[in-house]
């Protein structure tokens, strides 16, 4: 259903409002903004502390949730209950996704790999109890494969047991029981009391699931996807920046649009967050000019490229996927950024090269950038003199000292064999893109995961 037409029809008052609505889509600002100006028209701002309830879809319980949404409002009135990111939408097609973000959560933010872990138990129906203790090598490779669908596991004792570990340790509920939605079917199909509302957000659903089709012939589903192509991004976002522009009493200029564009890639979460920087920082002056943009945004689609560089130098796969997916939707051609990747593995071969021939003992793995540019900075440009090589344009001995320091620091994380068949990956790759019809961004995924994985 159009969003605009739920909103006019709820100003209206000409038909109750549904009891139900969910709202889902990677267009989390949208979402957000939707959810609240459902909220405004559904509950008077007096009555907010009392009649409207939130739950978020990590902490989610059914039987919670169902017993708020029957229970009458605390004070006369309209009362709301929003579950917000909830997870009952979720089905086995997703888990690959998950234990991707187990595997790098495992590493860098524990308290979210076990987050994920207890997310992809409950999916699968597997038990904390039974992988316990070793239990876990009792799964086969052919059992992993009826598990986790589309993802290999040939690591899995790299981080399963860890991750079983870190779920004991937590005191993490031992539960064999998925969330079963029967109960809030029932309550959606029998009718929820006059008055009250329910308001759930999701990033991802299974259509099939039963609870998808209980609230479509119940409530309302509003979907919102991200919009394609940049002529359509930019009218996205002057719709959505109409409302905060006209209650600060500002205007961009038309050079000012496009700036922003060239900054965020008219990404509607990151040019809302530019837009309000700049609402802030012009102060009483109505009219935002592009040199407003040029100060206070800093985001480049250059940037972005080194984010992508970066991320996967640091095999940071979550920062890697999204800071390609930001490069697509600022317009940014594949084969640049294929370029930009294989420059990174080079820079990366070349330092592991360096190190191995012995050649600068001096580095250490903890040197700071100082100690680096008094003590092997040098010996590497005496050896690049000796050997009567000022150095190409795409030699890593040529390029910025901090460039080098941190190649020769990230190096430590890949084999010298990985990087020269990342190489030779991204030769096959610039192959594909030129004789096939293959997806370059699918082709790009790939190796980012095989890289960072």
């Amino acid at each position: 259903m159009d969003f605009e037409k739920v909103l006019t029809d709820l100003k209206k008052g000409s038909v109750a409002p549904p009891p139900c609505y969910l709202l889902y889509g990677e267009e989390n600002y949208l979402i957000k903004d939707a959810v609240n100006k459902i909220i405004a028209i559904i509950v008077p701002e007096a009555d907010r502390d009392l009649n409207l309830f939130f739950m978020d879809g990590e902490y989610e319980d059914i039987d919670v949730l169902c017993d708020t949404i029957m229970t009458p409002p605390l004070i006369p009135g309209t009362k709301a209950v929003v579950l917000r990111n909830t997870r009952l939408f979720q089905s086995r097609r997703i888990v690959p996704e998950i234990l991707q973000k187990i595997r790098y959560s495992f590493e860098h933010e524990p308290d979210s790999a076990v987050k994920y872990f207890i997310q992809f138990m409950r999916i699968t129906d597997l038990n904390l109890d039974d992988l316990k203790s070793d239990g876990w090598k009792r799964i086969t490779d052919e059992d992993w494969q009826k598990i986790a669908e589309g993802d290999s596991g040939h690591d899995r004792e790299t981080w399963l047991p860890g991750i079983i570990e870190a779920c004991i340790r937590r005191g993490m509920e031992v539960t064999d029981k998925r969330d079963d939605t029967e109960r809030l079917e029932d309550v959606l199909k029998r009718g929820i009391p006059e008055g009250n509302h329910l308001i759930i957000t999701a990033e991802t659903v299974d259509k099939r699931k039963k609870l998808f089709k209980v609230i479509s012939e119940t409530g309302t589903i509003l979907h919102f996807s991200p919009a394609k192509g940049e002529a359509r991004q930019k009218n996205v976002l002057m719709d959505a920046a109409k409302d905060i522009l006209v209650k600060s009493g500002k205007t961009l200029s038309p050079h000012a649009w496009i700036a922003i564009g060239k900054k965020t890639g008219f990404t509607l979460a990151d040019s809302m967050s530019a837009l309000e920087m700049l609402i802030t920082y012009t102060g009483e002056r109505t009219l935002i000019e592009k040199t407003d943009v040029e100060e206070v945004v800093g985001k480049t689609k250059e940037d972005t490229v080194f984010d992508l560089t970066g991320a996967l130098a640091d095999k940071n796969l979550q920062k890697a996927l999204s800071s390609l997916k930001d490069l697509f939707d600022q317009g940014v051609n594949h084969v640049l950024i294929l370029s930009m990747i294989a420059r990174e593995i080079r820079f990366l071969l070349h330092a592991k090269a360096f190190i191995k021939s012995g050649r600068i003992a001096a580095f250490h793995q903890n040197m700071n950038y100082d100690e680096f540019h008094k003590a092997v900075y040098p010996v590497m440009q005496a050896l690049m003199n000796d050997e009567g090589k000022k150095g190409n344009r795409g030699d890593l001995g040529a390029q910025h000292p901090y460039v080098i320091y941190h190649a020769l620091r990230n190096s430590h994380r890949f084999a010298y064999e990985h990087l020269v068949s990342y190489l030779e990956d991204l030769f096959n790759m610039d192959m594909a893109f030129k004789t096939t019809a293959k997806e370059p961004k699918f082709l790009l995924e790939r190796f980012i995961v095989k890289v960072c994985t």
